[in-house]
């Protein structure tokens, strides 16, 4: 028997709006800005607000992201609290943001005031479509009469199958970011070096490899996924692109190629992580065999 609660995550996901919309997903907002104008990010951005966010990088535009507080999250878990709702709060990894640590610190206080209502964090260790596939899962798992605990516990012990690929255009956000040295940066960028990233286990981004030129870069995470991927019938794949519509149906037919019966969601990725990522970026995601 399906569940009645409420499944939150902070709008670093990536997820169809409409899916979101559709299966009663919440999000917390996030701040972020764009060269001087300071932005709040509440749901699921058009299309049109990505390109302008993107166009804006491209023209020098710096970009930056604020933690949630604690506070935050108080303020808006109490209203469902008040109404007699359990909560099931997914947050981006713990190993890019303190958004986890906020939540439970908020999770906490909450608890005393309401303490007949269920109240579960779950550090998510992934990011982008990767929470996406976890949000997926959680919502199929409510359908099921998972319950809030049962959830989040099942969540904890397959986030480690998520699977990110990444590759990036532009090293000097890496830099900025304290990912690569800024000697790394220049020569890259002078070299046409793409590095490829991932996701480790402690929800920490690597850069553990690197390719000469786009394309190349683009084959490697091709690559990975067919080593990695499930390639199951239905197999549920999310391609992320900051503004690069191109690349990314190029790995949708590659990914298809590989397993013609995989399901795939491609879309642009958000701009709290594209602040960090630059234009460009592109990546495969999906559960597999890290």
């Amino acid at each position: 028997m399906e569940q009645s609660y409420v499944i939150f995550s902070d709008i670093s996901a990536d997820i169809p709006a409409g899916y979101a919309k559709e299966n009663d997903i919440r999000f917390i907002s996030m701040r972020y800005s764009l060269g001087d104008e300071d932005r709040v990010c509440e749901e699921i951005e058009t299309e049109e607000v990505l390109k302008q966010f993107y166009n804006g990088q491209r023209n020098g535009d710096l970009t930056r992201t604020s933690q949630i507080s604690p506070q935050v999250y108080m303020d808006v878990f109490t209203p469902v609290l008040r109404e007699g709702k359990d909560i099931l709060y997914l947050a981006l990894s713990s190993g890019l943001s303190s958004t986890y640590q906020s939540s439970c610190l908020a999770a906490g206080q909450l608890k005393e005031q309401f303490p007949e209502r269920e109240i579960v964090c779950v550090d998510s260790l992934a990011a982008t479509g990767g929470m996406g596939l976890l949000l997926e899962a959680a919502v199929q798992n409510r359908k099921e009469g998972m319950v809030p605990a049962e959830n989040g516990k099942w969540l904890e012990e397959n986030r480690l199958k998520v699977c990110h690929w990444f590759m990036v255009e532009d090293l000097m956000y890496l830099k900025r970011g304290g990912r690569v040295s800024a000697a790394t940066a220049v020569v890259g960028s002078a070299l046409n070096i793409r590095p490829v990233l991932k996701i480790e286990e402690d929800g920490t981004l690597k850069n553990f490899a690197k390719a000469r030129g786009t394309k190349r870069a683009l084959n490697s995470l091709v690559d990975y996924y067919e080593a990695a991927g499930d390639k199951k019938p239905g197999e549920r794949v999310y391609i992320l692109h900051a503004d690069s519509q191109e690349n990314a149906e190029y790995l949708e037919e590659k990914v298809k190629q590989i397993n013609p019966q995989c399901s795939v969601t491609k879309m642009m990725l958000s701009p709290i992580i594209g602040a960090h990522t630059g234009p460009g970026m592109c990546a495969v995601v999906h559960f597999g065999r890290r």
